[in-house]
């Protein structure tokens, strides 16, 4: 795998985006960017926030703003669970990156989420978590090049099995 490339991290709230992301970005030596608290530091407020005042739609706006706004090589990226509603961002992202789709099921998310009402997820008020999940899992899938499975794994597993998965990806692309 091409050094210079992002590793751009998607999956759904609580499936080890920024947890693993942090561990990724230290065992590879590579600067990490968490699209969340570059939101959060733009809009100096909190996505929950950005929610109350201004609804869902307008984060998933701000979302892709700082997500094209993103330039950079050899980092690894942990991405907001609703990046992938945006086909600009995605679409981006992967010019100069793997993106790689942290799966993990429905029941292993609701046991890590515990804040599912003021987590600031981009969700419609009617949709359920069920939905949501189902939603953009179709997304994850579509833009991944690599899936991930985070159930029952710790998040140095998750790590390694990434690692393995680029390096036989790298030996794909030679």
């Amino acid at each position: 795998m091409q050094k210079r490339k992002n590793l751009i991290l998607i999956g759904m709230p609580g499936s080890g985006k920024s947890t693993v992301g942090v561990i990724l970005a230290k065992a590879l030596t590579r600067p990490y960017l968490d699209s969340d608290i570059l939101i959060q530091m733009r809009e100096n407020r909190s996505l929950q926030q950005i929610i109350d005042q201004n609804g869902y739609m307008a984060l998933r706006d701000i979302e892709e703003d700082v997500l094209l706004g993103i330039d950079c090589e050899n980092h690894v990226i942990a991405t907001g669970g609703s990046a992938a509603y945006s086909d600009r961002a995605m679409t981006h992202l992967k010019r100069n990156g793997v993106v790689i789709f942290l799966d993990a099921s429905l029941d292993t998310l609701k046991n890590r989420i515990h804040n599912y009402e003021t987590r600031g997820l981009a969700k419609r008020p009617d949709q359920s978590f069920m939905d949501l999940f189902r939603e953009r899992f179709e997304l994850y899938t579509k833009y991944a090049d690599i899936a991930i499975d985070s159930n029952h794994r710790t998040q140095d597993q998750v790590c390694d099995d990434i690692y393995n998965q680029l390096h036989t990806l790298g030996k794909q692309e030679r």
